[in-house]
């Protein structure tokens, strides 16, 4: 299945879990590791935990199984990777404190094309 099929499939059963404020975020060309990454906030630790589970269950539909899971025990941040996809699911406080949005912003794609291009700027 390719990234962007995936991408669409988790972001869909995450808006069907009523997940909060879901940003997906285009890091090819910032990294090899990944395509997208996916950040959604759970209103509490039982609703972080029921949209990583929807999510699974929704790939799992479309055959796709995920390389990792971590975090679904305690239900304050989910992380699941799904090698081109990979999803953080948070409680607010943990959202808030860890803010993975501003680490992938425009500035470290800008940082990142630089250096690939050596510019090194």
């Amino acid at each position: 299945m390719q990234s962007e099929q995936i991408r669409d499939l988790a972001v869909e059963a995450l808006v069907d879990g009523k997940g909060q404020d879901i940003e997906t975020l285009d890091v090819r060309g910032m990294t090899d590791i990944t395509d997208f990454m996916i950040v959604v906030t759970g209103t509490s630790n039982r609703h972080v935990k029921a949209l990583a589970d929807r999510l699974l269950e929704a790939l799992r539909e479309h055959d796709s199984r995920p390389l990792g899971v971590e975090g679904l025990e305690d239900g304050e941040w989910v992380l699941i990777d799904y090698a081109d996809v990979v999803v953080h699911v948070m409680h607010q406080k943990a959202r808030e404190f860890y803010d993975l949005e501003s680490l992938w912003n425009s500035d470290l794609r800008d940082a990142v094309v630089a250096q690939r291009e050596g510019r090194g700027d």
